[in-house]
């Protein structure tokens, strides 16, 4: 069994207080008795990539670094399983979007750097992060495989399936989405399933469990006047392997969330719904390629 505890936050300026509410309800997951507990993408500040700054590569740090140690520390106190988004300083003007897994002992079990980088409006990642160079690929923890990938990755099935193929038997997805105020009454709800229905297809699909973690609250710019900013949708969730939501959290609170997945499931709903056994990995070459010419 995994419990998995999903921390929905809603991120301020201040780094310092980010750190203590996401303590606080890593300690409050624990005690509900999650083992493997999640964080949302750069869960440390707000989403600053909505506008192209140079000073705010300052707020990125080595791995193993600060954040890493507090985190490691906490994950060795609670005995939990750790996923932490953090932006990374890998080398002067080498930066990445990254994710840690701590495993229970405080040891660190690896790292994800994101593979795929948006760069659209207010989503500037291309300014900031140079796309991951790890590859697709799972961590073997005292609670069973787990997968990572972050935000922009939850939409590609390429990435789903690979990292499933690595053995994955959760896929865990930092996220910071939201939508434009200005577009919320045409699209907002339709985005905002599309978002989950991609993610819930790669749990069917790969028959593997989904984790989806989302931070909430408005966060303006700094430029413009008015709703200049984004407000993120939160829905945190948890999908099973038949791509049936478990548990799922609101639009706009901080919340801890916490539900049991019973990794049986994925060789139940494997034998069943064989999508593995039926793939005509003989026939795939054109899925390498940009365009099928």
């Amino acid at each position: 069994m995994i419990r998995v505890g999903l921390i929905q936050m809603r991120m301020v300026e201040d780094s310092k207080a980010n750190w203590a509410e996401a303590e606080a309800r890593m300690v409050e997951a624990a005690a509900k008795g999650a083992n493997l507990v999640v964080l949302p993408e750069l869960f440390l500040t707000p989403y600053f990539c909505q506008k192209e700054d140079p000073a705010l590569f300052d707020l990125a740090e080595t791995i193993p670094g600060p954040t890493t140690q507090k985190l490691s520390g906490l994950a060795k106190k609670l005995g939990i399983v750790v996923v932490g988004s953090l932006f990374e300083k890998r080398a002067p003007g080498i930066y990445h979007n990254t994710a840690v897994v701590l495993e229970k002992d405080g040891s660190l079990s690896g790292i994800y750097r994101k593979m795929h980088i948006p760069h659209d409006p207010l989503f500037y990642e291309k300014y900031y992060f140079t796309p991951g160079d790890l590859g697709f690929k799972s961590f073997a923890t005292s609670v069973g495989k787990i997968g990572v990938l972050i935000c922009w990755d939850q939409w590609f099935p390429e990435a789903a399936r690979a990292t499933a193929l690595s053995g994955a038997q959760i896929l865990v997805y930092p996220t910071a989405i939201g939508w434009h105020p200005p577009e919320k009454d045409a699209y907002g709800e339709a985005q905002r399933e599309a978002w989950e229905l991609s993610q819930r297809a790669h749990a069917l699909a790969n028959g593997v469990f989904v984790a989806s973690v989302n931070r909430v609250g408005f966060e303006a710019n700094g430029q413009g006047e008015g709703k200049s900013g984004l407000e993120f949708w939160g829905n945190s969730f948890v999908s099973d392997p038949f791509a049936r939501v478990l548990v799922r959290a609101s639009t706009h609170a901080t919340e801890v969330q916490v539900v049991e997945c019973d990794l049986a499931k994925i060789e139940d709903t494997r034998r069943n719904w064989p999508f593995l056994r039926d793939r005509r990995v003989d026939s795939y070459e054109n899925v390498s390629k940009r365009w099928a010419d």
